[in-house]
């Protein structure tokens, strides 16, 4: 989402409270309707919104005072969802991605986010910097149904 062609494009910034995550997860699947989405369709956009946006508020500021930036982009019938903060960072992607792995066990988190992310969108790519916070890049097709 560097350059902006001839896509349409949205950014928002929330403060990361658990309270905005319903609110994000709206916001997003709302753009996309101009594809016409299946219900399916946003649900899962919505899901995987709900994971990234509630890691940003868990992880990436250990459910403290925050920003989390929200971009979305649509080219074509691919949508781009980047959600990103400015938090702790991870210090291992690889292991984070891991399915049942949690960095918070106290917390009785289940460890699937990216997961449910993964599972719910066409591609995750998942940047980040110990100390300098966290870029999940996801991407969906929409609207290529056969008739």
């Amino acid at each position: 989402m560097q350059n902006i062609n001839d896509g349409n494009a949205m950014r928002m910034e929330i403060s990361a409270r658990s309270d905005n995550e319903s609110f994000a997860r709206v916001v997003v699947a709302a753009f996309c309707t101009k594809l016409n989405p299946t219900l399916d369709e946003i649900a899962d956009i919505k899901t995987a919104v709900s994971e990234a946006v509630t890691n940003c508020i868990v992880h990436g500021y250990e459910n403290g005072p925050g920003v989390i930036v929200i971009r979305c982009e649509i080219e074509e019938e691919t949508v781009t969802v980047v959600i990103e903060d400015y938090g702790v960072g991870i210090d291992d992607v690889d292991r984070a991605m891991q399915p049942l792995y949690t960095s918070k066990p106290e917390l009785e988190r289940s460890g699937m986010g990216f997961s449910f992310m993964e599972a719910f969108m066409d591609s995750i790519k998942v940047e980040s910097e110990p100390g300098e916070g966290t870029r999940v890049i996801m991407t969906k097709q929409l609207g290529s149904r056969s008739v």
